[in-house]
């Protein structure tokens, strides 16, 4: 089987990855871009010996890590793109956390994404969880037409310390809802009880105000397909507790981080 054979069925979530990483579809598709470059360049960084999507997810890693490459800006165009990549590289612990509780590697298989020892990778998510705990609460809005799941992800983003404002199951009730009450945060479903579109839904809130979004569908297929715009925030069902946890904080941090990078000094 050729490399391309190997990691072609693993490049959606690798984008999903890079991008929960970067913050912006742009910026995590232009890690990823890099990526198959390398590898076309010199085969021999992909491991053989190893799961494919382990490879394919170390020598993405190895190039988030690098340096080098962080430091050509050029490599990475536009510069708007770069300069939210240099601002916005996570560390270790949180890549950690991502890889086991979004990707779904399990600690030892991470550890060799990570090049890292299996203990220290436990570490390291500890210390992301200890971060998430930390995260600056706010109104979220829940776009979802099952009573249970949106009982559930009420519960857990109530966990974490933040207000579930609004729960909404069709596109009419979601966009209603934002106009009494601007969340900082909305999760959303893109099939919807009435046989209408979350990602409608989420499209005409956005024409009004800018809000960090995370889809949470049972289709990823649908938003993954390559084509622009794509979400840089996605969770596939059936997920686990963590999952949201995990990118929850990671797009409140990333919209905490672009507004103090906006704000005039």
């Amino acid at each position: 089987m050729s490399i391309s054979q190997a990691i072609a069925p693993n490049l959606p979530y690798l984008r999903r990855f890079a991008r929960a990483l970067a913050g912006t579809q742009a910026a995590g598709d232009a890690y990823v871009a890099e990526t198959l470059e390398v590898l076309v360049e010199d085969p021999s960084l992909f491991d053989r010996e190893i799961d494919p999507r382990v490879a394919l997810y170390r020598t993405f890693i190895g190039l988030w890590n690098s340096v080098d490459l962080n430091l050509e800006p050029d490599r990475a165009a536009p510069a708007t793109a770069v300069d939210r990549q240099l601002e916005s590289i996570a560390p270790l612990p949180r890549q950690a956390f991502l890889l086991c509780s979004v990707e779904g590697f399990s600690v030892p298989d991470a550890a060799i994404v990570l090049d890292r020892q299996a203990e220290e990778v436990e570490g390291l998510i500890d210390a992301a969880g200890r971060e998430i705990a930390e995260q600056v609460a706010t109104d979220v809005l829940i776009i979802e037409d099952e009573p249970m799941i949106a009982m559930d992800l009420e519960s857990i983003v109530e966990g974490l310390g933040h207000r579930v404002t609004s729960v909404a199951r069709t596109h009419a009730e979601a966009v209603k809802s934002v106009q009494s009450k601007r969340p900082g945060l909305v999760l959303a479903d893109i099939q919807l009880a009435d046989g209408s579109s979350g990602l409608n839904a989420v499209n005409d809130i956005l024409t009004t105000f800018e809000v960090p979004v995370i889809f949470i569908t049972a289709y990823p297929d649908r938003l993954l397909t390559g084509e622009r715009p794509e979400p840089a925030f996605l969770i596939t069902k059936p997920y686990q507790p963590d999952t949201v946890k995990a990118i929850v904080s990671q797009a409140l941090f990333f919209e905490q981080h672009a507004r103090r990078r906006d704000q005039p000094s």
